[in-house]
C-alpha cells in the first residue's frame, strides 16, 4: 500500500532530490505538466494539483507521514507538515511519545480536533493538559488503558474543551467522581462516554454527568462495582436521546434495569454479568423499547427459554442476541427460529443443554439467520455442524474446529505456507 502511494505521489508533486528515496525510480513529467509557469508549489490550496495531494497524503498514516514521505524533499515534509493533518491524532501505543512531544504537536497542530493516546504509558497529566489548552475545539478524546493519568487530566480536557462530544477513558485506576462532575458542568454536548474498569467511580459522579450531559446517546460501563441502580435510573430519567446502554458486570439488578423502558430511542443494550436480572425485566424492556436491535444477555443464568421465546415474538427490530451461558435448552433455538423474521445473529455458546436438534432446527427454520455460535456446546456433534455449513452455506456456524478451519483458510489466502520439514 505504502509504495503504490509512493508511486502516485511521484506522480504528482514536484521533488527536488527524491529519486534515490522512492520504492523505484520513477520518471517525473516535466514541470510544466505539473505546474503553470506564473505559479509556485508553495500553497497547498494553489492548485488543483496540490489538492489532489493533499488528498493523497491524506491517505497515510502518521507514521508514514513523518517517517518515510517527509523525508523525500523539503515541499513533501511542509506538506506532511500542514495543521491539516494534525487535526486528528492516533498517538496509540506509542512509548516514544512523551509530555515534552505532545506538546510540541499541540504547538504545531493548531486546535487538534480528535487525540487518541491509548497506551501510551509516558505521558502525565502535564502533557494531557497542554494538548487541551491548546486544543479548545476539541471533540474526541481517548485513553484507554493509561493507568498513570488522574484526575487532573480529564479535568483539564473538560476546563478547556466545552465542545467535547466522545470521551473514551476505560480502565484509569486514578479517575474519581470530581472529574465526571466537571465533565457534567464544562461539556454539555457530550455524547459518548466509556468509563469502563475506572473503578473509583460511584453513582454519586454518574449522576452528575447524566444531569449535566442530556444528549448523551451511549454509555458503556464495565466491572465499575461502585455503580448501581441509582446510576442507571439517573442516566434513563436525564438522557432521553440514549442509543447505546452497557453495564456489563457492574452492582445494578433488575430494580434499575426496568427504567431502561423509558428510553424509546434504545438501539443496544449489553446487560453481561448483572448482579440480578430477572426475566420479567427483561422482556419489559424489549416490550417497551421497540427499536431494540441488539441485546446481550451473557452471563446471566437465569435467563430461560421462557424469556428467549418472548424476546423472539417481541423484539420486531432485534438483529443481534447473545445468550452465552444462559440457562436455555434448544427450545430456546428452536423459537427463535419460528417467531423472529429479524434476528441474524444469535450466539449459544457454553449453553450445555443446547443438541444437535436446536441447532439444526434453528437453521432450518430461521430465513434471517447469517450467525450461530456454537462454540463449546458440547452436545452439538461436530459430524452434524459439518453437514449444517454444506446445507446452509449463508449461515456461519463457530465452533472451535469451524473457527480453526476459517483461520486456516484466511492464513493460506494470504501466502502462508505451512513448514512441514521435520526438526532434526
Amino acid at each position: 500500500m505504502l509504495v503504490l502511494t509512493f508511486k502516485a505521489l511521484m506522480v504528482l508533486l514536484p521533488t527536488t532530490s527524491a529519486t534515490s528515496l522512492t520504492p523505484t525510480n520513477l520518471p517525473l513529467p516535466p514541470p510544466s505538466r505539473l505546474w503553470p509557469a506564473s505559479r509556485s508549489p508553495t500553497s497547498i490550496t494553489g492548485t488543483n494539483l496540490s489538492f489532489f495531494a493533499f488528498q493523497v497524503f491524506s491517505h497515510l498514516s502518521l507514521k508514514e507521514r513523518c517517517l518515510s514521505a517527509s523525508l523525500v524533499c523539503k515541499y513533501w515534509r511542509d506538506l506532511g507538515l500542514d495543521f491539516q493533518f494534525w487535526k486528528q491524532l492516533d498517538l496509540s501505543g506509542r512509548q516514544q511519545i512523551n509530555d515534552e512531544i505532545l506538546t510540541r504537536i499541540a504547538a504545531k497542530s493548531r486546535n487538534t480536533m480528535q487525540i487518541n493516546i491509548s497506551d501510551c504509558r509516558n505521558i502525565s497529566d502535564t502533557g494531557v493538559n497542554s494538548i487541551a489548552s491548546q486544543s479548545p475545539g476539541l471533540h474526541k478524546y481517548i485513553a484507554y488503558r493509561c493507568k498513570q493519568l488522574s484526575d487532573d487530566s480529564l479535568i483539564g480536557i473538560a476546563s478547556h474543551c466545552p465542545f467535547l462530544q466522545k470521551v473514551h477513558v476505560g480502565n484509569q485506576d486514578q479517575l474519581t467522581d470530581e472529574s465526571l462532575r466537571q465533565l457534567g458542568e464544562n461539556c454539555p454536548d457530550v455524547m459518548d462516554i466509556h468509563f469502563g474498569q475506572c473503578y473509583k467511580i460511584t453513582d454519586e459522579g454518574m449522576v452528575a454527568l447524566a444531569k449535566g450531559c442530556r444528549r448523551l446517546q451511549k454509555i458503556y460501563m464495565q466491572e465499575n462495582k461502585l455503580v448501581t441502580d441509582k446510576s442507571v435510573k439517573a442516566f434513563a430519567e436525564h438522557c432521553p436521546q440514549l442509543q447505546y446502554v452497557g453495564f456489563m458486570g457492574c452492582s445494578v439488578t433488575s430494580q434499575g434495569v426496568i427504567h431502561l423502558t423509558r428510553l424509546k430511542e434504545l438501539v443496544s443494550l449489553d446487560l453481561r454479568h448483572i448482579t440480578e436480572l430477572n426475566n420479567e425485566t427483561v422482556m419489559e424492556v424489549v416490550k417497551k423499547c421497540k427499536h431494540l436491535s441488539s441485546l446481550n444477555l451473557c452471563l446471566n443464568w437465569s435467563i430461560n427459554d421462557r424469556c428467549v421465546e418472548f424476546v423472539a415474538k417481541e423484539g420486531q427490530s432485534l438483529k443481534e442476541l447473545y445468550l452465552v451461558s444462559c440457562k436455555i435448552t434448544d427450545y430456546a433455538l428452536i423459537a427463535i427460529g419460528q417467531y423472529s423474521t429479524t434476528i441474524e445473529t444469535v450466539d449459544v455458546g457454553w449453553c450445555k443443554e443446547i443438541t444437535d436438534k436446536g441447532a439444526t432446527q434453528i437453521s432450518q427454520s430461521s430465513k434471517s439467520l447469517r450467525y450461530l455460535g456454537l462454540m463449546r456446546c458440547d452436545k452439538v456433534n461436530e459430524d452434524t455442524v459439518e453437514r449444517l455449513v454444506q446445507e446452509y452455506p449463508h449461515i456461519t456456524f463457530s465452533t472451535v474446529m469451524q473457527d480453526c478451519k476459517r483461520t486456516l483458510e484466511r492464513a493460506y489466502q494470504m501466502g502462508w505456507i505451512p513448514n512441514t520439514s521435520t526438526a532434526s
